[in-house]
């Protein structure tokens, strides 16, 4: 079952460049665990970033294990908790390739 989010965060566009540079780096190659896809934009009031994971363990486990190794690599980041998701019912979801993930 896909586990699918948003999350609103009120911080400058940069900051989201930063820390997704960081992710690709730690993450390697092969990526994160779990993510099908990943979309972030810039809002009025920071950016916006619209997630579809395999599963909620694989989101669990990206925001216990690898958001606060990012966190450590961007000043002022150590420590900084992950914003809170409003998760939401996909309702449709094709990636092209892969069948097993038709919604």
């Amino acid at each position: 079952m896909t586990y699918s989010h948003i999350i609103d965060v009120p911080a400058p566009i940069e900051f989201y460049d930063v820390s997704h540079a960081a992710i690709r780096e730690i993450a390697g190659p092969d990526g994160v665990d779990g993510l099908l896809v990943h979309v972030g934009r810039a809002t009025d009031a920071g950016f916006e970033i619209v997630e579809v994971w395999q599963s909620k363990e694989h989101a669990e486990r990206f925001v216990q294990d690898l958001w606060p190794k990012v966190m450590a690599t961007i000043p002022g980041g150590a420590g900084m908790e992950a914003p809170l998701p409003r998760e939401f019912e996909l309702r449709g979801l094709n990636i092209v390739g892969r069948d097993d993930l038709f919604v």
